[in-house]
C-alpha cells in the first residue's frame, strides 16, 4: 500500500470517528473554587479518541489545544486520559516536585503485560535504586567499549544495503538496529534467532495498542503476550552464561552491576530491566534515524554539508572523541527529534489529588503530557513544522525559549538513563551511511505516521539509495 493510500484510509477512520458527537463535561468537580475543572469528551463509545491518537496524533493534539488550552482530558479505550501540551505543564509533571505524579499505574494499563517491571515503569525511591545500579551500564567506559562493539557491525549492516529506487529506509534501520542491540546489549552474533526475536519485540510493542485488551487467541493483545513470553525465555536461557562470564555487554554489565551499597539485580530484575532497555533503544533509536534519513533526503543541501563534515574527519568510523565535532549531524538530529519525538510523551498516574496550571485533577487519574504537540507549538517555536536544523545553533537555540520546550528524553527523575548511548549509536550510524551512500526522497513525498513508542512511519519510508 502506497504512502498515500494509506494516509487516505488514516484520514477516514480518524474523521468517522469524530464524527460521533459527544458532550463536553468536566472531568471532575474542584473541591477549591480557585481550582478551574478540566473539560473533554469521552469521544465514541469504548474506542473514546484512539482512532487519531494513533493515526492522527500531532493534529489531534493541537486541535485539543486550540479548543481546550493547555489541560483537557478525552477518551481513550475506556478509560479517561488528561493531556498535558506545552512546555510549562510538561515540567510541572516531569518535575514531579509535589509527587503527585507515577509511573507505574499509567505504564501498567498500557504496556505492563508486555514490559513488566521495565526501569520506566517503577516510581520514587525503587525506581531510585534501579536507576543507581543500572547507571553503571551506561557510564562513559561503558559507552566508549559499545561505540567499538557496534562500529564493526554497523559497516557490516551497511554493506549488506542494495541500493534501488524505493528502498525501505525505516525497515533496514530496523533491522540494523536490532542487530546492534543484540551484540551490544546481549553480546551475542546475529544467528537464527535474529528473526524470532525482532518479530516477538514488534508484538510485544504493539500488543499495548490493541483495541481489545483481551488474550483473544490471534489478537494484538494475544500477540503481544506471546511476544513477551519468547523474550522471557531468550533472556533467561541465557542468563547463567552472562552471570559466569566476564563479558563487556549490557546483559554482562547488569549480572554484575552493583549499588553503592552492594545492591544487585535479581534474576528476574535482570530480564525485566534487559527486554525493556532493547525495547526502548531499539525503537527510539530505530525512529530517530530513519526520520533523519527521511529530512536529509528530502533537504539535500543539509545532507551534503553533514556528509562533507564526515569525509573532513578522515575515518572509516567514528570513536567516542569525534561525538562532538559533527556538529552538523547534531543539529539535524535534534531537529528531527523535535519535529518528530521518537518518545511521544509522557504517561504519569496521579497518585494524589493534585493541580496542573490551575486545573483540578484528582487521584487516580492517567495523564500524558504530550511531548509531540508541545515541540510544534507556534507559540513555542517559529514556523514549527519547518525543518531548520540552524534553529539549534549557538547563535540562536530556539530551544532556550524554556527548559521544556524541547524535551524528547523527558526530564527529572525518570529523564531517559539511554540518551547517551541513544545519540551515539545514531551519529555512528549516520556517519557510516553518509559516506557510503546519498540517497533521496521525490517531490512532495511525506510518509505516513503512525504511533508505536512515537510518531513512525508506517509505509516503511521508500527512499532513493544510491552507493557512492
Amino acid at each position: 500500500m502506497t504512502g498515500a493510500l494509506i494516509r487516505q484510509v488514516q484520514s477516514v477512520a480518524v474523521a468517522l470517528s469524530e464524527r460521533v458527537p459527544t458532550l463536553v463535561r468536566p472531568l471532575a468537580t474542584p473541591p477549591d473554587p480557585r481550582l478551574k475543572p478540566v473539560m473533554g469528551d469521552a469521544g465514541p463509545p469504548f474506542i473514546g479518541h484512539a482512532m487519531p491518537v494513533l493515526y492522527d496524533t500531532l493534529e489531534f493534539g493541537r486541535r485539543r489545544y486550540q479548543r481546550f488550552g493547555p489541560v483537557s482530558w478525552g477518551g481513550v479505550l475506556g478509560t479517561k486520559v488528561v493531556s498535558l501540551i506545552g512546555p510549562e505543564a510538561t515540567e510541572i509533571v516531569a518535575a514531579n516536585r509535589d509527587k503527585a505524579f507515577a509511573n507505574e499505574g499509567a505504564y501498567e494499563y498500557f504496556i505492563g503485560p508486555f514490559f513488566h517491571r521495565g526501569i520506566m515503569l517503577m516510581d520514587f525511591d525503587e525506581h531510585l535504586l534501579h536507576r543507581r545500579i543500572m547507571q553503571e551500564a551506561f557510564a562513559r567506559p561503558r559507552l566508549i567499549g559499545y561505540l567499538d562493539a557496534m562500529n564493526p557491525r554497523i559497516a557490516d549492516g551497511l554493506a549488506g544495503w542494495r541500493p534501488g529506487r524505493r528502498f525501505a529506509l525505516y525497515n533496514a534501520a530496523k533491522q540494523l538496529t536490532l542487530d546492534i542491540a543484540n551484540e551490544v546489549f546481549v553480546g551475542e552474533k546475529v544467528g537464527r534467532d535474529a528473526d524470532r526475536i525482532t518479530k516477538a519485540f514488534v508484538d510485544a510493542v504493539h500488543g499495548g495498542q490493541a483495541y481489545l485488551r483481551a488474550n483473544v487467541p490471534g489478537g494484538v493483545w494475544a500477540r503481544g503476550l506471546r511476544g513477551r513470553r519468547v523474550l522471557e525465555d531468550y533472556f533467561r536461557d541465557r542468563l547463567p552464561a552472562h552471570q559466569t562470564g566476564g563479558g563487556d555487554d549490557l546483559f554482562s554489565v547488569l549480572c554484575r552491576a552493583r549499588s553503592e551499597d552492594g545492591e544487585r539485580f535479581t534474576d528476574d530484575d535482570i530480564v525485566n530491566h534487559m527486554i525493556f532497555v532493547m525495547m526502548a533503544a531499539h525503537d527510539t533509536s530505530t525512529i530517530t534515524l530513519a526520520m533523519m534519513g527521511y529530512y536529509l533526503g528530502k533537504h539535500p543541501e543539509w545532507q551534503d554539508k553533514a556528509r562533507a563534515e564526515a569525509q573532513e574527519l578522515g575515518k572509516d568510523a567514528i570513536e567516542f572523541t569525534d561525538l562532538d565535532r559533527l556538529s552538523t549531524l547534531d543539529l539535524v538530529m535534534k531537529e528531527t527529534m523535535r519535529i518528530n519525538a521518537p518518545v511521544g510523551g509522557l504517561f504519569r498516574e496521579t497518585v494524589k489529588d493534585t493541580e496542573v496550571l490551575g486545573h483540578y485533577i484528582p487521584a487516580g487519574t492517567i495523564v500524558m503530557t504530550s511531548t509531540y504537540a508541545t515541540q510544534r507549538l507556534a507559540e513555542v517555536w517559529p514556523n514549527p513544522d519547518e525543518f531548520d536544523p540552524g534553529r539549534f545553533a549557538e547563535d540562536r537555540r530556539e530551544d532556550k525559549v524554556h527548559r521544556y520546550a524541547w524535551a524528547p528524553f523527558g526530564g527529572g527523575a525518570h529523564k531517559c538513563i539511554g540518551l547517551h548511548f541513544g545519540g551515539m549509536e545514531v551519529k555512528a550510524i549516520m556517519y557510516q551511511l553518509l559516506l557510503r551512500f546519498r540517497w533521496s526522497v521525490p517531490a512532495g513525498y511525506e510518509p505516513p505516521i503512525g504511533y508505536g513508542t512515537g510518531p513512525m512511519p508506517i509505509d516503511g519510508l521508500p527512499v532513493r539509495l544510491e552507493r557512492l
